[in-house]
Formats: structure tokens, sequence, C-alpha cells
């Protein structure tokens, strides 16, 4: 399959979660704790973690979920980074044919609320870092799954 990646659009990204756009002006502050409201059981988790530079287009053959909480990425010091997302099936399987795939700048942050099937965080252009909160310690924190290869294109100003 293939698919062509957009610029980010919070409503059509909705479904899957939202994009968390920085302040509006310097001493303003933006606050995301909604999706991070505790999860009976689980711990927090906070963590940076670090990504190889890729390129478009980029072929994912393997999604992930985190049914018992939404996760929180933060890029630091990204250029630009690909969220590729999609829902369940009648059977709660990665659909890759309702797939949605985003090209993010690096000032604006992602968070998936629990359960939504996503690809790893792709870094465009260069190695980059994330920041990562989520609860965590539940017995299917992760759960990946593989699926027929998706080949991300870049479209208009995304190549």
């Amino acid at each position: 399959m293939r698919l062509i990646a957009r610029a980010p659009d919070a409503g059509s990204f909705a479904p899957f979660g939202a994009f968390l756009q920085p302040p509006p002006g310097v001493g303003d502050r933006s606050v995301f704790s909604e999706w991070l409201e505790p999860v009976p059981g689980l711990s927090p988790s906070c963590y940076l973690n670090r990504v190889p530079a890729s390129t478009l287009p980029f072929t994912v053959e393997r999604v992930e979920r985190h049914p018992n909480a939404a996760q929180l990425f933060l890029p630091v010091g990204v250029s630009r980074y690909l969220v590729t997302v999609m829902p369940p099936d009648e059977a709660g399987a990665p659909d890759p044919a309702g797939a949605l795939a985003v090209v993010v700048p690096g000032t604006v942050g992602v968070v998936y609320h629990p359960g939504v099937w996503h690809a790893g965080i792709v870094a465009l252009d260069a190695e980059s870092s994330f920041a990562v909160l989520m609860w965590r310690g539940g017995a299917e924190d992760d759960v990946f799954a593989p699926i027929a290869p998706l080949e991300v294109h870049g479209g208009p100003g995304h190549g």
C-alpha cells in the first residue's frame, strides 16, 4: 500500500490524538496535563528516546498501541518528524486502509489516545530525540502487530 503524508490538521487527527502546540507568546504556557491523568495501578514514566534519521519514502511494517494510557511525545532538537496512525478493524487489529501519515514540524508535539495503533516515531532530516511521557506497569503496556508494508511518501512540500 502507498500513503501520502500530509501537513498537521487537528480535525483529521482528533480520532487518534492531538498535536501539542507551543505557547502563543513569551511568558505563556501550554498545558497538556489532561492527557496524563493517573491510571489506577500504573506509574508515571518519562524518558528521552533517540531515533535515527530517516527519509521519505518510509516503509512501515509494524505498528504498536498502548491500551492503558495516552502516549505523549515532545520533540527535543528535532527538525521535523513523521507520525503514522491507523484505526482498528472490527476485530481490533490495525487497519492500514484507514491510515493517516503526517509530517510534523519539530516545534509541535504529539499525543496518542490510549489504544491508538501507530508506527514508531520517525525523525526526518537528522538523528533526533523525543521526551516521552505516559503511564506504565500494566500487563499489556505495549502491543505490537505486523502489517503489510505501507509505503509513506511525502506530499507537496513534505518530500
